[in-house]
């Protein structure tokens, strides 16, 4: 316990120097493995002109470059915030054992960082939601896959 308090707290302060440089949200996030901070990310969105640059996500990519793996097994990941949907898409690929959070997704929306309408898109079928999505080549696409399933060498994930 005391010392996923300091973990936590290196994700907030983290979160605070986002905020701080101007870089993006006020959201950080560590990652650990064997009570050893290996990877932190803060929010970039802004600083970076990149969506994706999430503070989980940055740290997320960091960790799996230092441990030269895609999968975080034997990790756990410290978080200022409760994990935006995309966030918490990588963080089940990246597979760690764990996540602590600090402030809720409630906590989020109340300083305008909603991501609600995204979970209620993702619950929509395709032609239902707010971006147009439009299926094209099916066939030829899914025909990659069929490959896929066929290749010898592949490594699953």
């Amino acid at each position: 316990m005391e010392n996923d308090t300091k973990f936590m707290k290196a994700a907030i302060n983290l979160a605070q120097k986002a905020m701080d440089c101007n870089c993006g949200g006020p959201f950080g996030a560590i990652v650990v493995k064997n009570n050893k901070i290996i990877a932190e990310g803060y929010n970039q969105v802004t600083s970076s002109n990149d969506p994706t640059a999430h503070a989980e996500v940055v740290a997320i990519r960091e960790a799996c470059k230092t441990l030269n793996t895609f999968q975080l097994e034997g990790c756990t990941i410290y978080t200022s915030c409760e994990p935006c949907p995309m966030c918490l898409g990588a963080i089940y690929w990246a597979r760690p054992d764990k996540v602590f959070f600090g402030a809720t997704k409630k906590d989020a929306a109340a300083a305008n960082f909603d991501d609600q309408f995204i979970y209620e898109e993702i619950e929509l079928d395709f032609e239902d939601r707010h971006i147009v999505f439009e299926n094209l080549m099916r066939e030829e696409a899914a025909q990659v896959f069929e490959t896929w399933k066929n290749k010898e060498d592949k490594t699953e994930y």
